[in-house]
């Protein structure tokens, strides 16, 4: 942009580590144009490597940062974007439950520079809401005007952590609804627990489940994972 303002079109998506189509997976990311992908379930285990990259590959993208050093947040990134530095982040452990981590990077478009962070947060409502402020804290961190955060909450929009979020962050959905409000279930959609969030200075163009989109097809996104994908497109300021 003449302004140095970029355009970004990010992806945020729960893959639930592969296990299901990953052909229709890779067409639907693939489709959505992505410039980020902020994924969560990313393999983990065996070969986890080679299964992100070989989706990254078959959606015209790169692995960016994540996956297993991450306990699942992950980030693929398209060639405009011009990497400064990337960290994978394990939160403290609670006993009995799932680790958990932040997949981040610091990324830039043209003259446009922005912190970048994928999350899956806790099932559990304290832990979450410990990890809600733990986002919050780690945004800070990454010492960038601007910054985008994509993930799958594990809860609804009126839920304490969401809206510890929502304080703080721009839900990209209520400033800028488009396309289809829920991502869970693919087959009975019925509840919003994923969620791209900007900073403030971020302007909001759109974003929603990209149902219609072109390319993007009913049974690719049912058989693809067990969550539906949430797309904006923001623009993000010049330095």
């Amino acid at each position: 942009m003449s302004d140095g303002s970029a355009l970004v079109r990010v992806l945020s998506y729960n893959i639930r580590s592969m296990r299901d189509d990953t052909a229709a997976l890779a067409r639907v990311i693939r489709a959505c144009v992505p410039d980020l992908v902020l994924v969560q379930e990313a393999p983990r285990f065996f070969r986890w490597r080679k299964k992100l990259a070989r989706l990254a590959r078959a959606s015209d993208l790169v692995v960016l940062t994540g996956g297993g050093t991450a306990a699942g947040p992950a980030i693929l990134c398209g060639l405009r974007a011009g990497v400064e530095r990337t960290e994978d982040v394990l939160l403290p452990l609670t006993p009995g439950l799932h680790r958990r981590g932040f997949a981040t990077a610091v990324v830039r478009f043209g003259s446009a520079r922005v912190g970048v962070l994928s999350c899956h947060l806790s099932l559990q409502k304290d832990e979450r809401y410990d990890q809600g402020g733990m986002l919050l804290d780690r945004l800070a961190a990454l010492g960038v005007g601007h910054a985008i955060v994509g993930g799958d909450l594990n809860e609804r929009p009126h839920g304490r952590t969401f809206r510890r979020l929502a304080d703080d962050l721009q839900d990209c959905w209520a400033v800028a609804p488009w396309g289809g409000e829920y991502t869970s279930t693919p087959a009975h959609p019925h509840q919003r627990i994923d969620a791209i969030f900007a900073t403030k200075g971020i302007e909001v163009l759109s974003c929603g489940v990209p149902l219609g989109h072109p390319g993007v097809s009913e049974a690719d996104l049912m058989a693809a994972t067990d969550h539906l994908p949430v797309l904006a497109a923001l623009r993000v300021p010049g330095a």
